[in-house]
């Protein structure tokens, strides 16, 4: 097997025509020539940081979205999977995606759950952390988001963090707004990356301390445009990822585009690809990198670098994409899951007044952050949606028991009628809701129930619907099909007034609440600067 064409030598800094042949799965010669087709030939894409199951696809399909993209592997963190079931969850995402031709590194879940202030489906202590990370396909221990447990010495916390350095095995960080003495004690604890940088001046202070920084641009939160600068000063310590992409991203683009971007911007070629193949292997030891003779090649063949589009993908010497064709079959495994609880009825979200001053939270298009907001409740006995003044009723309801739902209010959605919910709830994953009135709230919360898991979106005596039937999170079926009905849904949404761009990937990072300031949780409201709950009634 011959592949020609423009050779992109990343650790040469050079391109040149070249010859590349292969011969069961092994590159035994790279040949200079005078003149090739003007095609390129690159290492192949590696995303730093993701969470498969935020594109609501399982493992499989998620490969088969990925290679006509470039993408050869992903560093993967399972933590979506292992709030709801556990070390079974880590478990079915390794089986499914060892089924197709394509790079699984899995990390160990440091937080699971997420935090104490709300219910997960399970938990995975520091013993099970030691069991994971002593399994060859996990390469790493996965975002530690619990940084005041590092910062105050946890002992849990700091166990987890002990296996991993005494296997080897690199740590994870996830530190929004960390700076100074804290900043520089967290990364002591051997913390390496950090993807949660939103200014260039947090990023320089990371890698100062010694932090490498993932630059994030997925569906939710998109900080290329502000970090791309670090090309100019820190080249080689940069890796690019998508952290959450959801499929109807995932179907236009992946890494490759933002290469695209970079590289039309101006940006130093080899510095860009290098960070999307090489950094990421040096950084986690991962089986893959450059194009050498005696490897198994990993390598894309594109129109240019200024555009990106993706002719061949090529994992271990195998052509596993060619022209439009993925060249790989998936059946996907008996779904896994965990739902116990069941409907819920119009009298479990009423909220009655009990104060003068209603705490709200105020959400941002494109932000995963809030903030707080007071607003007088009115003079009825009840509290009720406010469309006029866009305060909206949010509701989440533990999935895993049968415990009452917590009710709150929420300002940014814009709905002028209905509702939507969704199980897709960062980062338990419970039912989360927001509507403009209590019978489309319940509707729409009741109709995933009966799914156990899914998106819903209900108007009057209508709802529609898609099943997640795996974990609540994902679907079993291809990029295609939950991206077209992904899409339906949201246009449903804007249809019923709400102007966020993605407004349930918005809606699931309400529960989120490790990210400042006002979330909610399946037991109630809860402040990010305080890290405790607070009433929804203030003083």
């Amino acid at each position: 097997m011959k592949i020609s064409g423009m050779l992109v030598d990343i650790e040469l800094k050079s391109i040149y025509p070249a010859d590349i042949f292969i011969e069961n799965d092994i590159i035994t010669e790279i040949k200079k020539t005078n003149s090739a087709e003007k095609l390129f030939i690159m290492p192949g894409l590696i995303d730093s940081h993701v969470h498969v199951e935020s594109s609501m696809l399982t493992p499989g399909f998620f490969a088969k979205a990925c290679v006509p993209h470039g993408t050869i592997g992903v560093v993967s963190d399972p933590h979506e999977i292992a709030n709801v079931s556990g070390i079974a969850g880590v478990e079915y995402m390794i089986n499914e995606g060892g089924k197709v031709p394509f790079k699984f590194w899995f990390g160990a879940p440091s937080c699971v759950p997420a935090t104490t202030y709300e219910t997960s489906g399970d938990i995975i202590n520091s013993n099970a952390i030691e069991k994971l990370l002593m399994k060859e396909e996990i390469k790493y221990l996965a975002e530690m988001m619990n940084f005041p447990g590092v910062l105050s010495g946890d002992n849990e916390v700091m166990s987890k963090i002990k296996h991993a350095k005494i296997l080897n095995k690199r740590i994870d960080g996830h530190c929004p707004g960390l700076r100074g003495e804290k900043l520089r004690k967290y990364i002591e604890a051997g913390i390496s990356t950090d993807h949660e940088c939103s200014t260039i001046e947090e990023a320089k202070e990371k890698i100062e301390f010694g932090m490498k920084i993932l630059i994030r641009e997925g569906s939710a939160a998109r900080n290329l445009d502000a970090l791309k600068t670090l090309y100019l000063t820190n080249p080689d310590d940069v890796m690019l990822c998508s952290d959450d992409i959801h499929p109807e991203m995932l179907e236009k683009r992946h890494i490759n585009k933002l290469i695209s971007k970079l590289i039309n911007e101006g940006f130093d070629i080899f510095d860009v690809i290098r960070s999307a193949t090489i950094n990421p292997v040096l950084h986690y030891g991962l089986n893959s990198g450059s194009i050498r003779k005696g490897q198994k090649g990993d390598m894309i063949v594109v129109d240019s670098p200024e555009q990106m589009n993706v002719l061949e993908t090529w994992i271990e010497g195998r052509k596993v994409f060619d022209r439009g064709k993925v060249l790989f079959d998936f059946v996907p495994g008996n779904p896994i899951n965990k739902f116990n609880c069941t409907k819920i009825s119009e009298q479990d979200i009423l909220v009655k007044k009990s104060g003068d001053k209603l705490r709200i939270i105020q959400a941002y298009d494109g932000e995963l952050f809030t903030t707080e907001l007071f607003a007088e409740p009115g003079n009825n006995s009840l509290v009720m949606a406010d469309t006029r003044n866009d305060i909206l009723k949010i509701v989440v309801k533990d999935r895993y028991n049968d415990s009452p739902p917590a009710v709150g209010f929420i300002k940014g959605f814009g709905l002028i009628n209905g509702a939507f919910a969704s199980s897709v709830a960062h980062d338990s994953h419970n039912i989360i809701a927001v509507g403009t009135n209590d019978s489309d709230i319940v509707q729409s919360v009741n109709e995933i129930i009966c799914f156990k898991g899914g998106l819903a979106v209900s108007f009057g005596n209508k709802v529609e619907s898609l099943q997640l039937n795996v974990a609540g999170i994902m679907s079993d079926r291809p990029c295609s099909e939950v991206a077209a009905e992904y899409q339906r849904l949201s246009g449903l949404i804007k249809e019923l007034g709400c102007p966020l761009s993605a407004p349930f990937m918005t809606l699931s990072f309400m529960a989120l609440l490790v990210i400042p300031d006002l979330k909610m949780s399946d037991k109630g409201l809860f402040s990010g600067k305080s890290f405790s709950h607070v009433p929804l009634f203030a003083d």
